[in-house]
């Protein structure tokens, strides 16, 4: 596990596992201890039994979960925090009641295929849900919470100004393509990048939900890049021109369930 300070009030930790981010945001401090969330979660057990000690060293005092989609590796923060509701978007909520016991599934199925040990099963317990378009209170501080379909049929991106942030889910990442999941649609993806590119210029940093924080720049540029790819995906090229850092055999996989689901 990796942890990585982009802003006094935002840590990012990423997990062992596919480069997944989890973020400890931090509204602003006045007197007394700020309110701090979590808004996505590591993988590993060692990494999610870390997390409450790292919360209370740093001065991020985890009061609240948040998830940015119903994908099981997003939604694993309850095992750190257990007494925590878990804030997600009207669209995760509906996925989430919609599918009872997917994610533990899929989770179960993840720890048997990398021989993963867990001391007690997922329990999502308490689902809190959240305005999307809207805002979040945080400490003295407001997140903007925005729709992020495409990927998926439900999800949201964080923006914290105050912290010049911009968590943006399963979108611009440096080390995967745009990958359209079951529920989600090359429209909605393309109509969530055109949402995401004026957040991306007024935030300093963009967190991903897998892969490296970006500069505004090179956040920018993988914007552009996965436009170019979801116009080569409609177009229906076999092999089309992958990203730099993104043309592995896995991507290619990826590409080709891609192709399979626009048929």
């Amino acid at each position: 596990m990796r942890v990585v300070a982009v802003h006094p009030d935002a840590l990012v930790v990423t997990s062992r596992m596919w480069q997944t981010n989890a973020v400890l945001l931090r509204g602003g401090r006045g007197e007394g201890a700020a309110e701090a969330m979590l808004v996505d979660s590591p993988y590993f057990p060692d990494e999610l039994d870390a997390l409450p000690a790292l919360g209370r060293e740093t001065g991020f005092e985890v009061e609240a979960l948040v998830a940015t989609h119903a994908d099981f590796d997003h939604l694993l923060g309850r095992l750190a925090f257990p007494g925590l509701a878990l804030g997600v978007g009207a669209a995760t909520a509906q996925r989430l009641q919609a599918e009872p016991g997917a994610a533990q599934r899929e989770l179960r199925e993840a720890d048997g295929d990398h021989y993963v040990h867990r001391e007690r099963p997922l329990q999502l317990g308490a689902v809190q849900e959240l305005p999307v378009p809207g805002r979040l209170e945080l400490g003295e501080e407001e997140l903007e919470l925005h729709p992020a379909g495409g990927h998926t049929a439900d999800g949201i991106a964080i923006l914290a100004r105050h912290a010049g942030v911009l968590l943006s889910g399963d979108y611009l990442s440096d080390v995967e393509l745009p990958v359209i999941s079951p529920g989600g649609s090359l429209e909605d993806y393309r109509a969530t990048l055109a949402r995401l590119a004026p957040l991306v210029e007024a935030a300093e940093r963009t967190v991903p939900g897998h892969g490296s924080p970006h500069d505004r720049d090179r956040a920018l540029r993988v914007l552009d890049e996965d436009v170019d790819y979801l116009d080569a995906l409609e177009r229906g090229e076999r092999r089309p021109q992958m990203p730099a850092g993104r043309d592995s055999p896995r991507q290619r996989r990826i590409h080709g369930e891609n192709l399979a689901a626009r048929g």
